[in-house]
C-alpha cells in the first residue's frame, strides 16, 4: 500500500504532500515565532476544517460578516505548513489565525506556553474516512483510489496525508495539558451551531452583539457556505470538480452508514476499539441518534 515518493513523503512519522512542503520547512516550524494573540485551529483532514475556518473568519472579521471584503478563508485562516498563497506570516497583523494538520510534536515550540489559544476539532473517524475518500475524487491528491476497501485499509494503516487519525487525536488529547486547548467535535457543531459558536467566542474572549452572532451562525450553515465562494475551496488550484459535484459535499453526521458494509464497519471497529477506549469523544459517536 506504499505510495510513490512523487506525491508523498514520510517525515517524523507523518505523510506530507511533496508538492507543497519539504522536511526543512517542517523543521523550521519548531522555531516559528508565536505571538500571544495568535489562534491555531488544529484538525485532522476532513474533520470540519473549512467549516471552522469560516466560523473564525466570521467571528474575527466584520468584512467577512457583512461581505464587504472578498477574502477567502484560506487567506483569513491560512495553513501553517502549506503556505499555498505565499503569505508573509511574520508581518500579518494581530490576531493572526492559523490552520494546521500537524501532530502535537511538530507544532511551533511557542504554542506550549499555554497562552496561545488552540482549537482542536474532531469528528467521527468513520465519517472522516468516507469524506476523505470522496475528497480524494475531486482534489488532486496522492490518496486517490477508486476502491473504497483499499482506501479504508490505507486510512487505518495511516498511509494517507497526515497519517493516522487515531494517532493524531490520541496525541493531541494525551498532551492537552501542554497547551491552552479547547476541544470541540463536528457532531456538537451540527447539533447546536449557535451554542458551538458561543463556546468558541467564550474561549477566545470575543464578545459579539446578538446581531453579529446571528450573522455568524447564519453564514456558517452548510448551505450558505456552499454558495459563498470565500467559504469553500472550489475555485482553488488543484480542485478538479466533476459535473454536479461540489467541494462541500454533504456535511452530515453518520454518512458512513451509506458507504461502509457490515464487514468494513467491523474491521474499522476492531482497529478503533483499543486506541479509542479512554477518549472522551467516543460517547458522542456511539450515540449518533441523540445528536
Amino acid at each position: 500500500m506504499e505510495h510513490s515518493e512523487k506525491y508523498m513523503f514520510k517525515y517524523k512519522g507523518i505523510y506530507f504532500y511533496t508538492k507543497y512542503v519539504t522536511p526543512e520547512l517542517i523543521d523550521s516550524l519548531e522555531e516559528f515565532e508565536i505571538r500571544v494573540s495568535d489562534v491555531f485551529l488544529i484538525t485532522y483532514p476532513k474533520s470540519g476544517t473549512v467549516w471552522t475556518q469560516n466560523i473564525l473568519s466570521l467571528i474575527f472579521h466584520e468584512g467577512h460578516r457583512d461581505e464587504t471584503e472578498d477574502i477567502h478563508v484560506i487567506d483569513r485562516v491560512p495553513w501553517l505548513e502549506y503556505n499555498l498563497n505565499k503569505l508573509d506570516y511574520a508581518n500579518r497583523p494581530s490576531p493572526r489565525l492559523f490552520t494546521t494538520h500537524l501532530p502535537y510534536y511538530l507544532v511551533p515550540r511557542g504554542l506550549k506556553n499555554k497562552r496561545v489559544k488552540v482549537i482542536y476539532v474532531a469528528r467521527n473517524p468513520k465519517d472522516v474516512l468516507v469524506s476523505y475518500f470522496h475528497f480524494s475524487k475531486i482534489v488532486i491528491t496522492p490518496d486517490n483510489t477508486p476502491d473504497f476497501s483499499i482506501f479504508l485499509e490505507r486510512f487505518l494503516a495511516g498511509e494517507v496525508l497526515s497519517s493516522s487519525w487515531l494517532d493524531h487525536v490520541r496525541g493531541w488529547y494525551d498532551h492537552r495539558d501542554d497547551f491552552n486547548i479547547f476541544f470541540l467535535t463536528y457532531e456538537e457543531m451540527k447539533k447546536d451551531l449557535r451554542g458551538a459558536v458561543l463556546r468558541i467566542c467564550d474561549f477566545l474572549g470575543k464578545e459579539l452583539s446578538e446581531d453579529d452572532l446571528d450573522t455568524v451562525v447564519k453564514k456558517a450553515t452548510f448551505e450558505n457556505m456552499k454558495k459563498d465562494p470565500r467559504a469553500n475551496y472550489e475555485t482553488r488550484p488543484g480542485v478538479r470538480l466533476e459535473e454536479k459535484k461540489c467541494f462541500l459535499r454533504k456535511g452530515t453526521v453518520g454518512d458512513w452508514k451509506n458507504t461502509m458494509t457490515v464487514a468494513q464497519n467491523e474491521r474499522f471497529e476492531e482497529v478503533l476499539k483499543e486506541k479509542m477506549k479512554d477518549l472522551p469523544f467516543s460517547y458522542i459517536w456511539d450515540n449518533e441518534e441523540a445528536i
